[in-house]
């Protein structure tokens, strides 16, 4: 990466489910490949929601993807000629994700991150925070509330139709049957 003579930059993509983050990033994807420009799209592996091979929005847009679970396979698995470094759901990585994509970024290469902000809880999710703070732009999307049709920035965790307890696990990969999106003054928990 020392050789690289661009300038690199780290945009993170975030809101709560179903706010269109991943479609972003597969414009965004889509948009770099139009322009001629090498690409690699990596997703954790705890999302399992597809394929891991792939990373696929809510719509089912999708585009084929490499799963890892650290910042190192991440920074090992980028190949020289990449131009665009495409990472999925950082909220599930630990914080060693913040060093890779700043040295990604810093050896010149354009990252764009997507991540929930915010737990079922409405509190900061995993490396979310120190991602934010490190990003040169940051794109926060909205959702639509389920209940009132308001803009939502929340994910509700839901548990037989039902808000989810406090207690309950901070991760559980799932889409509609188990979250909606939720507005400030609707959402539980």
């Amino acid at each position: 990466m020392s050789g690289r003579r661009t300038t690199g930059s780290l945009t993170v993509i975030t809101g709560s489910m179903f706010a269109g983050k991943t479609e972003e990033l597969i414009r965004r994807v889509r948009r770099a490949l139009y322009a001629r420009r090498t690409v690699q799209v990596f997703k954790h592996a705890l999302d399992t929601r597809s394929e891991s091979t792939e990373v696929r929005s809510h719509d089912g847009a999708l585009h084929e993807a490499v799963a890892v679970t650290t910042g190192e396979e991440v920074v090992a698995g980028v190949e020289e000629p990449t131009d665009l470094v495409a990472i999925e759901e950082a909220q599930f990585f630990d914080a060693e994700i913040v060093t890779a994509v700043e040295e990604l970024a810093d050896g010149g290469y354009e990252v764009v991150v997507t991540g929930l902000d915010m737990d079922f809880r409405g509190e900061p999710f995993g490396p979310m925070p120190a991602l934010l703070a490190v990003a040169d732009e940051v794109v926060k999307l909205r959702a639509i509330c389920a209940r009132c049709g308001r803009d939502a920035s929340r994910s509700q965790r839901l548990i037989d139709g039902e808000p989810a307890a406090a207690s309950a696990p901070t991760i559980l990969v799932g889409a509609r049957e188990s979250y909606e999106a939720r507005c400030r003054q609707c959402h539980q928990v």
